[in-house]
Parts: C-alpha cells; structure tokens; sequence
C-alpha cells in the first residue's frame, strides 16, 4: 500500500501474517528511520536509501519516523487491517 511520502517511507508491503504478528517491509525515502511500538530495523545508505522490515502484533499502534501511526486492527487467518494515519 502506498503511503504519503511525508513518512519516509515508499509503499508499505505485507509479506507474512503469522503467529499474531503481521510482518511487511518498506524502501526507505528519507535519510533516518525510527520506529516505537513495533519490533522493526532497517538500513540507511548514506544517500538515504535502503528499506526497513517492520513485524507488528494487534494492539496500541506504533510510531514511524515520528510522523506515521500504524496500528494492526485485526488479524483474521491470512487477512489483516491496518490502520494509517499521521501521528497526532
């Protein structure tokens, strides 16, 4: 899914759903990376590129980048929502 470029990050991609926990990955557009909430790391080339891989579980919502908030809502099988919305 995309998100607005004003988080730092290109389109979000869900790549498992298993255990309670939703892993995706990202590219990374801007030139730092910070997340709260979530298990997650990355890696930031000096020009600012690389991506981040994020693994979340149902409950309160993490902090990406200070500027995005991604809450997994539900995890039903192979189905997740996810809710997205600037932080604040």
């Amino acid at each position: 899914m995309t998100v607005p470029e004003k988080y730092g990050l290109g389109p979000i991609e869900v790549t498992a759903i298993t255990g309670g926990e939703v892993e995706m990955v990202a590219p990374l557009t801007g030139s730092g990376y910070s997340i709260s909430g979530c298990s997650g790391g990355g890696s930031v080339s000096s020009e600012g590129s690389g991506g981040v891989r994020l693994s979340c579980g149902k409950g309160p919502a993490a902090t990406i980048n200070d500027a995005m908030s991604l809450e997994v809502a539900e995890i039903l099988d192979t189905t997740a929502l996810l809710r997205i919305e600037p932080v604040g």
